[in-house]
């Protein structure tokens, strides 16, 4: 195992000092409890909108945090979900009055623990809204997950869900929201190799030297099929129809695409999907209308991607095009 740091024990607590010391125009850290939050929270009259997971999944969820998208993030330690007690402090931390919303992705740990923080915040007269993102096509129930897993769509709805909060849409407008998105979105990935959780030291699967895993999950999960490498168009062919014929995507609809690295793939290689996906799209009738391409929601160092579509109208649009200031997306 080769890897930039000191020690495992430490990985997490020294990733997030270096994010403090490198945004504090736009976060600060909380350590024991450990979350993130941004510099001017809490907003009064303002929805919270909080998130959170294991880390090794950067930029999500912290580097989403900031205006325009999260208030706060809860990183767990690496592919662990955070505790009830990191959530509900966060909570405390955002609550501007306006109650808020927890996006929840669709993995047992965090759905439970996220159940139990909610409960505590509402002890203390906060009023929480739960939504949970599943999103993943390529299998219905996981080692981790009964149900789909939540995947790329956590990203395009935490964009989403800021934007409403951060414009003064109330609790229950901005949970609706939330749901609408995940209920539009689909994704799916591939990987082409594993990945070394620090703390174990040693790969998590193992995969040929001419192998690849349709249908991947961010911690390593296994997906649909194990198969040969094959060229990036017909990678891109299995996994984007998987996802079109989901929802169904259908002729004429908008979508908002994002093709997203798994944290060991250059961006050359995305572009390159990108392409492939961008034709399939209007060989469909799919116009793409906005797009990410990049690491946004990655699994430590494994190479691989993933595709995430998401239907979109006039209003999920607006939106999208608010402006968003975070470490990870801004515009």
């Amino acid at each position: 195992m080769k890897k930039l740091i000191n020690g495992p024990d430490n990985v997490v607590r020294e990733s997030l000092l270096g994010m403090a010391r490198a945004f504090p125009d736009r976060i600060r850290v909380n350590l024991d409890p450990d979350f993130i939050v941004r510099t001017d929270a809490p907003r009064p009259g303002k929805v919270g909108v909080i998130s959170g997971g294991g880390s090794g999944h950067e930029p999500m969820h912290g580097g989403f945090v900031g205006p325009g998208m999260l208030d706060a993030a809860c990183p767990g330690a690496v592919f662990t979900s955070p505790t009830p007690d990191q959530m509900a402090a966060a909570a405390q931390a955002v609550n501007g009055g306006a109650g808020v919303l927890q996006i929840v992705k669709n993995y047992t740990g965090d759905i439970m623990n996220f159940e139990i923080a909610a409960e505590l915040s509402r002890a203390e007269g906060i009023e929480v809204e739960s939504v949970t993102i599943d999103d993943d096509v390529a299998v219905t129930d996981s080692l981790y997950t009964a149900g789909r897993r939540g995947v790329g769509t956590t990203v395009l709805a935490e964009k989403i869900c800021g934007a409403a909060a951060e414009e003064g849409q109330s609790l229950a407008q901005v949970a609706e929201l939330c749901r609408k998105v995940n209920g539009w979105g689909r994704s799916m990935g591939v990987a082409l190799t594993s990945c070394t959780v620090p703390s174990v030291g040693y790969p998590t699967f193992t995969l040929g030297p001419n192998e690849m895993e349709i249908g991947i999950g961010i911690h390593g999960e296994p997906g649909r099929e194990r198969m040969g490498m094959r060229p990036a168009d017909e990678i891109v062919e299995l996994i984007a129809g998987s996802v079109i014929r989901d929802l169904p995507f259908r002729a004429g609809d908008r979508v908002i695409a994002m093709v997203n690295g798994m944290g060991g793939t250059p961006l050359v290689e995305l572009f390159i999907v990108y392409r492939k996906l961008a034709e399939l799209c209007d060989a469909n009738g799919i116009v793409i209308v906005r797009n990410l391409v990049g690491n946004y929601i990655t699994s430590l160092e494994m190479a691989g991607c993933s595709i995430t579509l998401l239907k979109v109208d006039d209003e999920l649009v607006r939106l999208w095009d608010r402006p968003v200031n975070t470490p990870a997306l801004r515009w």
